[in-house]
Protein backbone atom coordinates (compact mmCIF):
# COMPACT_ATOMS: atom_id res chain seq x y z
CA UNK A 1 0.00 0.00 0.00
CA UNK A 2 1.32 3.30 -1.16
CA UNK A 3 2.00 5.93 1.84
CA UNK A 4 -0.62 8.38 2.77
CA UNK A 5 0.03 11.85 1.32
CA UNK A 6 -1.24 13.02 4.71
CA UNK A 7 1.90 10.92 6.27
CA UNK A 8 4.70 12.01 3.98
CA UNK A 9 7.93 13.45 5.34
CA UNK A 10 7.45 17.09 5.98
CA UNK A 11 9.44 19.39 2.62
CA UNK A 12 10.95 21.37 5.76
CA UNK A 13 13.90 19.56 8.13
CA UNK A 14 15.56 20.63 11.63
CA UNK A 15 12.78 22.85 12.71
CA UNK A 16 14.04 22.73 16.05
CA UNK A 17 17.19 24.71 14.17
CA UNK A 18 14.77 27.21 12.89
CA UNK A 19 14.39 30.92 14.22
CA UNK A 20 10.84 31.68 15.33
CA UNK A 21 10.51 33.60 12.70
CA UNK A 22 11.69 30.93 9.82
CA UNK A 23 9.15 28.96 11.41
CA UNK A 24 6.09 31.25 11.48
CA UNK A 25 7.21 32.17 7.41
CA UNK A 26 7.75 28.47 6.56
CA UNK A 27 3.95 27.88 8.14
CA UNK A 28 2.47 30.41 6.75
CA UNK A 29 4.35 29.63 3.03
CA UNK A 30 2.13 25.98 3.89
CA UNK A 31 -0.88 27.62 4.90
CA UNK A 32 -0.84 29.53 1.45
CA UNK A 33 -0.97 26.69 -0.93
CA UNK A 34 -4.44 25.41 1.06
CA UNK A 35 -7.07 27.45 -0.43
CA UNK A 36 -5.47 26.18 -3.65
CA UNK A 37 -6.15 22.85 -3.11
CA UNK A 38 -9.67 23.51 -1.78
CA UNK A 39 -10.37 25.30 -5.34
CA UNK A 40 -9.49 21.74 -6.98
CA UNK A 41 -12.12 20.54 -5.18
CA UNK A 42 -15.08 22.67 -5.92
CA UNK A 43 -16.89 20.75 -8.09
CA UNK A 44 -17.24 17.76 -5.34
CA UNK A 45 -17.85 20.08 -2.60
CA UNK A 46 -20.96 21.46 -5.23
CA UNK A 47 -22.19 18.07 -5.62
CA UNK A 48 -21.91 17.11 -1.70
CA UNK A 49 -24.07 20.46 -1.01
CA UNK A 50 -26.72 20.10 -3.87
CA UNK A 51 -27.38 16.80 -2.14
CA UNK A 52 -27.55 18.08 1.49
CA UNK A 53 -29.70 20.72 -0.21
CA UNK A 54 -32.18 18.79 -2.06
CA UNK A 55 -32.30 16.83 1.89
CA UNK A 56 -32.56 19.48 4.22
CA UNK A 57 -35.28 21.16 2.11
CA UNK A 58 -37.65 17.91 2.39
CA UNK A 59 -37.34 17.95 6.27
CA UNK A 60 -33.54 16.60 6.75
CA UNK A 61 -31.09 16.55 8.83
CA UNK A 62 -26.90 17.33 8.07
CA UNK A 63 -25.14 15.25 10.42
CA UNK A 64 -20.79 15.19 10.30
CA UNK A 65 -19.02 12.24 12.27
CA UNK A 66 -15.73 12.15 12.49
CA UNK A 67 -12.56 11.60 14.84
CA UNK A 68 -10.19 13.44 16.90
CA UNK A 69 -9.21 16.81 15.08
CA UNK A 70 -11.82 16.13 12.19
CA UNK A 71 -14.85 15.16 14.68
CA UNK A 72 -14.04 18.34 16.59
CA UNK A 73 -14.15 20.68 13.61
CA UNK A 74 -17.64 18.88 12.71
CA UNK A 75 -18.83 19.72 16.10
CA UNK A 76 -17.46 23.38 15.71
CA UNK A 77 -19.35 23.71 12.39
CA UNK A 78 -22.76 22.49 13.98
CA UNK A 79 -22.55 24.26 16.98
CA UNK A 80 -22.01 27.69 15.18
CA UNK A 81 -25.39 26.69 12.84
CA UNK A 82 -28.18 27.62 15.53
CA UNK A 83 -26.81 31.02 17.24
CA UNK A 84 -25.40 32.36 13.27
CA UNK A 85 -29.14 31.86 11.34
CA UNK A 86 -31.43 30.80 13.87
CA UNK A 87 -31.58 27.32 12.94
CA UNK A 88 -32.94 25.15 16.09
CA UNK A 89 -30.76 22.83 17.62
CA UNK A 90 -30.55 19.05 15.74
CA UNK A 91 -30.50 20.23 12.56
CA UNK A 92 -26.93 20.34 12.03
CA UNK A 93 -25.12 17.42 14.30
CA UNK A 94 -21.78 16.79 15.01
CA UNK A 95 -20.70 13.65 16.21
CA UNK A 96 -17.48 12.31 17.50
CA UNK A 97 -15.56 8.97 18.41
CA UNK A 98 -15.80 9.01 22.29
CA UNK A 99 -18.60 11.01 22.70
CA UNK A 100 -18.40 14.35 24.42
CA UNK A 101 -15.28 13.82 26.27
CA UNK A 102 -13.40 13.57 23.08
CA UNK A 103 -14.24 17.09 22.49
CA UNK A 104 -11.46 18.08 24.87
CA UNK A 105 -9.94 15.03 25.87
CA UNK A 106 -8.55 12.11 23.77
CA UNK A 107 -10.30 8.78 23.78
CA UNK A 108 -8.13 5.65 23.40
CA UNK A 109 -8.52 3.25 20.31
CA UNK A 110 -12.41 5.66 20.09
CA UNK A 111 -11.84 5.92 16.54
CA UNK A 112 -10.62 2.09 15.71
CA UNK A 113 -14.22 0.41 16.24
CA UNK A 114 -15.84 0.18 13.24
CA UNK A 115 -19.13 -0.66 14.60
CA UNK A 116 -19.52 2.86 17.07
CA UNK A 117 -20.01 5.25 14.08
CA UNK A 118 -23.58 3.74 13.67
CA UNK A 119 -24.27 2.94 16.84
CA UNK A 120 -23.49 6.57 17.63
CA UNK A 121 -25.66 7.62 14.77
CA UNK A 122 -28.76 5.37 15.65
CA UNK A 123 -28.84 7.67 18.81
CA UNK A 124 -29.91 10.44 17.04
CA UNK A 125 -32.19 8.44 15.07
CA UNK A 126 -30.94 8.89 11.29
CA UNK A 127 -33.04 7.79 8.56
CA UNK A 128 -33.10 8.04 4.50
CA UNK A 129 -34.18 11.84 4.84
CA UNK A 130 -30.73 13.05 6.45
CA UNK A 131 -27.12 13.17 5.11
CA UNK A 132 -24.16 11.92 6.75
CA UNK A 133 -20.82 13.95 6.38
CA UNK A 134 -17.73 11.26 7.40
CA UNK A 135 -14.69 13.76 8.08
CA UNK A 136 -11.58 12.23 7.88
CA UNK A 137 -8.09 13.68 6.76
CA UNK A 138 -6.13 9.93 6.81
CA UNK A 139 -9.34 8.62 5.19
CA UNK A 140 -8.86 5.63 6.82
CA UNK A 141 -10.78 6.28 9.83
CA UNK A 142 -12.33 2.50 10.97
CA UNK A 143 -14.94 4.34 13.10
CA UNK A 144 -16.14 6.80 10.46
CA UNK A 145 -16.14 4.50 7.47
CA UNK A 146 -17.71 2.13 9.36
CA UNK A 147 -20.99 4.30 9.98
CA UNK A 148 -20.38 5.74 6.33
CA UNK A 149 -20.84 1.83 5.45
CA UNK A 150 -24.10 1.46 7.36
CA UNK A 151 -25.84 4.08 6.17
CA UNK A 152 -25.23 3.31 3.12
CA UNK A 153 -27.17 0.16 4.08
CA UNK A 154 -29.57 2.02 4.91
CA UNK A 155 -30.16 3.97 1.98
CA UNK A 156 -28.76 7.46 3.81
CA UNK A 157 -27.20 9.60 0.84
CA UNK A 158 -23.36 9.85 2.69
CA UNK A 159 -20.63 12.40 1.85
CA UNK A 160 -16.82 12.59 2.72
CA UNK A 161 -14.07 15.13 3.52
CA UNK A 162 -10.42 13.94 3.44
CA UNK A 163 -7.14 14.81 2.20
CA UNK A 164 -5.53 11.33 0.61
CA UNK A 165 -6.21 10.99 -3.46
CA UNK A 166 -8.38 7.84 -3.64
CA UNK A 167 -9.37 7.04 0.13
CA UNK A 168 -11.16 4.67 1.64
CA UNK A 169 -13.68 7.19 2.99
CA UNK A 170 -14.35 8.07 -0.88
CA UNK A 171 -15.53 4.65 -1.62
CA UNK A 172 -18.25 4.67 0.80
CA UNK A 173 -19.08 7.85 0.15
CA UNK A 174 -21.90 9.20 -2.33
CA UNK A 175 -20.34 12.46 -2.73
CA UNK A 176 -16.73 12.40 -1.66
CA UNK A 177 -14.53 15.47 -1.28
CA UNK A 178 -10.58 15.07 -1.36
CA UNK A 179 -8.68 17.98 -0.82
CA UNK A 180 -4.91 16.94 -1.29
CA UNK A 181 -3.13 19.56 0.96
CA UNK A 182 0.16 17.64 0.88
CA UNK A 183 2.55 16.85 3.35
CA UNK A 184 2.04 18.44 6.61
CA UNK A 185 5.11 20.96 7.98
CA UNK A 186 5.61 18.77 10.61
CA UNK A 187 5.33 15.47 9.55
CA UNK A 188 1.65 13.77 10.14
CA UNK A 189 0.33 16.44 12.02
CA UNK A 190 -2.86 16.32 10.28
CA UNK A 191 -4.54 19.47 12.62
CA UNK A 192 -2.40 21.91 10.44
CA UNK A 193 -3.18 22.01 6.74
CA UNK A 194 -5.55 18.89 6.58
CA UNK A 195 -7.19 20.32 9.43
CA UNK A 196 -7.50 23.96 7.55
CA UNK A 197 -9.00 22.35 4.72
CA UNK A 198 -11.15 20.69 6.66
CA UNK A 199 -12.48 23.73 8.36
CA UNK A 200 -12.81 25.80 5.06
CA UNK A 201 -15.05 23.31 3.60
CA UNK A 202 -17.20 22.80 6.13
CA UNK A 203 -17.29 26.53 6.68
CA UNK A 204 -18.35 26.39 2.43
CA UNK A 205 -20.58 23.76 3.08
CA UNK A 206 -23.10 24.73 5.99
CA UNK A 207 -22.88 28.50 4.65
CA UNK A 208 -24.10 27.45 0.85
CA UNK A 209 -26.53 25.41 2.57
CA UNK A 210 -28.35 27.95 4.81
CA UNK A 211 -28.38 30.83 2.05
CA UNK A 212 -30.23 28.07 -0.05
CA UNK A 213 -32.26 27.16 2.68
CA UNK A 214 -33.35 30.89 2.84
CA UNK A 215 -31.70 32.19 6.46
CA UNK A 216 -29.58 35.07 4.70
CA UNK A 217 -30.92 38.03 2.76
CA UNK A 218 -28.55 40.03 0.95
CA UNK A 219 -25.47 39.81 2.72
CA UNK A 220 -27.11 39.50 6.11
CA UNK A 221 -27.43 36.74 8.77
CA UNK A 222 -31.24 38.16 9.42
CA UNK A 223 -32.37 34.75 11.71
CA UNK A 224 -29.25 35.42 14.05
CA UNK A 225 -30.13 34.35 17.73
CA UNK A 226 -29.94 37.64 19.86
CA UNK A 227 -27.82 36.10 22.44
CA UNK A 228 -25.55 39.10 23.29
CA UNK A 229 -25.02 42.90 23.25
CA UNK A 230 -22.75 42.58 20.03
CA UNK A 231 -25.20 40.51 17.88
CA UNK A 232 -28.43 42.73 19.14
CA UNK A 233 -26.18 46.14 17.80
CA UNK A 234 -25.93 44.30 14.70
CA UNK A 235 -29.37 43.22 14.05
CA UNK A 236 -30.70 46.70 15.44
CA UNK A 237 -28.65 48.52 12.40
CA UNK A 238 -29.57 46.09 10.10
CA UNK A 239 -33.50 46.98 10.57
CA UNK A 240 -32.21 50.63 10.84
CA UNK A 241 -30.42 49.87 7.18
CA UNK A 242 -33.06 47.96 5.88
CA UNK A 243 -36.63 49.72 6.49
CA UNK A 244 -35.36 53.41 6.71
CA UNK A 245 -35.93 53.31 10.96
CA UNK A 246 -33.63 56.09 12.27
CA UNK A 247 -34.37 56.08 15.97
CA UNK A 248 -31.76 53.40 17.40
CA UNK A 249 -34.07 52.75 20.53
CA UNK A 250 -37.08 52.17 18.25
CA UNK A 251 -35.08 49.67 16.07
CA UNK A 252 -33.84 47.83 18.75
CA UNK A 253 -37.39 47.35 20.70
CA UNK A 254 -38.67 46.21 17.73
CA UNK A 255 -35.93 43.79 17.13
CA UNK A 256 -36.40 42.63 20.98
CA UNK A 257 -40.30 42.38 20.57
CA UNK A 258 -39.72 40.42 17.02
CA UNK A 259 -36.86 37.85 18.29
CA UNK A 260 -35.47 38.44 14.52
CA UNK A 261 -33.95 40.66 12.29
CA UNK A 262 -36.26 38.84 9.71
CA UNK A 263 -39.61 39.30 11.64
CA UNK A 264 -39.00 42.67 12.44
CA UNK A 265 -37.96 43.69 8.84
CA UNK A 266 -41.21 42.08 7.92
CA UNK A 267 -43.49 43.62 10.70
CA UNK A 268 -42.21 46.88 8.78
CA UNK A 269 -42.66 45.96 5.32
Amino acid sequence: MNQKVTEQPSRYNDLEKMSIKELLGSINKEDQTVPVAVEAALSQIEGLVDAIVDRMLSGGRLFYIGAGTSGRLGILDASEIPPTYGMPPGVVIGVIAGGNKAITTPVENAEDDEEQGWNDLKEHNVSEKDVVVGVAASGTTPYVIGALRHCQANNIVTGSISCNPDADISKVADHPVEVIVGPEFVTGSTRMKSGTAQKLVLNMISTTVMIQMGRVEGNRMVNMQLTNDKLIDRGTRMIMDRTGITDYERAKQLLLEKGSVKLAIDAVS
